[in-house]
Order: C-alpha cells, then sequence, then structure tokens
C-alpha cells in the first residue's frame, strides 16, 4: 500500500516543503494540506509543521490551533490517526490541548539554533517505534519560544504515565522544565517536539557525525516509523 502522509501549510509555515520532502524520502506519498479546509484528504497521517504561523501573534500556535482543519486534526486524533507536531506544529498540539502543558519564550530571550542531543524516552508510539529507548539522537533545533512548562502536579502525571517522548540531553537550550524536548499522548498516536527530524533525514544536508559532514540521518525514523505504524493498522 502507499502510505499518504499529509502536511498542513499555515499562513507563516516555514518547514512545509521539508517536511514533505522527509516523508517522501522516507518512502511515503506527501501530501498538501491548507489551514482553511475541512478535509484531510484521505491521508493515512498528518503532520503540523515549523514555521511562525500567524507571526506567532497572542502566543506561538494559538490562532493556528483554531484553524479550521484542526477539528479534522482533533477528530482524526481521537480515532487513533497519527499526528506529529514539530517546533510550532508542537505549540499547536499544546494550544489545541492535545498534548498538556505549554511553550513559552527561551529562558535565555534568544533565539537558537543548534544540532541538539536528544534521548528517546518512549520507544512506543507512532513516530518512534523505529528507535530504541534510551538511545541517543542527534536532530537540529531552532526555536524561540520552545521552553516547555507545565505545572508540577501536570509533570509528575506526564512522567508517571511515560509521556515524556524526548528529552534534550547535554544542554537544555531553552529552559524546558525536566528537560522536557517533546510528548506523546497517552494513546501513542499524537508526538510533539521542538526539534526538527524532518531536516535531519538526507545524507548531506544532516547534522555533522563522526562519520562526515552533515551527514545525520537522525531524524529518518520518526517517518519510517510513522509509514510502519499506518501499515500495522492497516494489516
Amino acid at each position: 500500500m502507499t502510505v499518504r502522509i499529509g502536511v498542513v501549510t499555515f499562513p507563516g509555515s516555514l518547514d512545509d516543503r521539508d517536511a514533505q520532502r522527509a516523508v517522501r524520502i522516507a518512502g511515503a506519498e506527501p501530501v498538501a494540506l491548507w489551514h482553511g479546509a475541512h478535509d484531510l484528504d484521505g491521508v493515512d497521517a498528518v503532520i503540523l509543521p515549523g514555521g511562525f504561523s500567524y507571526g506567532d501573534y497572542l502566543r506561538s500556535g494559538a490562532i493556528a490551533a483554531l484553524s479550521p482543519i484542526m477539528t479534522e486534526v482533533k477528530d482524526a486524533t481521537a480515532k487513533g490517526m497519527p499526528i506529529l507536531g514539530i517546533c510550532n506544529g508542537f505549540q499547536m498540539l499544546v494550544e489545541a490541548h492535545l498534548l498538556p502543558g505549554g511553550l513559552i519564550r527561551n529562558d535565555h530571550q534568544h533565539f537558537v539554533r543548534r544540532d541538539q542531543k536528544l534521548t528517546v524516552t518512549n520507544a512506543d508510539t507512532a513516530w518512534t517505534r523505529d528507535f530504541s529507548a534510551g538511545q541517543e539522537i542527534i536532530i537540529p533545533l531552532k526555536n524561540a519560544e520552545g521552553g516547555y512548562v507545565a505545572s508540577e502536579e501536570t509533570l509528575d502525571r506526564i512522567e508517571g504515565e511515560g509521556l515524556v517522548a524526548f528529552r534534550y540531553t547535554g544542554v537544555n537550550p531553552n529552559g524546558s522544565l525536566r528537560d522536557i524536548a517533546g510528548l506523546t499522548n497517552p494513546a501513542g498516536n499524537v508526538v510533539g517536539l521542538m526539534p526538527h527530524p524532518e531536516h535531519a533525514t538526507e545524507p548531506g544536508f544532516g547534522p555533522d557525525t563522526a562519520a562526515a559532514m552533515r551527514s545525520g540521518v537522525d531524524g529518518l525514523p520518526f517517518f519510517t516509523s510513522a509509514i510502519a505504524a499506518v501499515a500495522r493498522a492497516a494489516a
């Protein structure tokens, strides 16, 4: 079967084309979706990409979370469809209450851009099953409002339920509480993270590694995981 993964474009999206390319490299068919649509066009999974939707006015992701297509995304989430929110997309997921907590301005008050080491803490989601729990990966990061926050009660709950999908390792680049870089919902079909896996899927364009410059492809398993999850559900 051909797995079709939709990538939603919002006003101000920056990395939608990069996400489409990552989907294609992983072996699926990317489908461009528009924020104002009321139809997911029969896709098997959805990606909310990075960028600066609506200029990051009000709060990052807050206006985009009210877009017409987010009603369809919420309905699809309830039905178990794999949903990935990357950076601004992660912000949309928390603003839409599909993931807990919130994201605020980096504690150092500056935009950060770095190749970031992460530890995979939950390898049992639709977007992480091609990783191993405890695996360290390097994924590009770029944000100004990437500090993850939540109440102590919420933090204890998501820790206890195993909903932390990724943690920052070595350096916490934005002041995120408990080094949280990404989350999953209890069902494991929704994942959000601040780093950008779509920028680490093709040799020559990813982070530097010990093998060669720009050779890192640690982002590719996000997309192959989702493809496999859709195939399993269809079997």
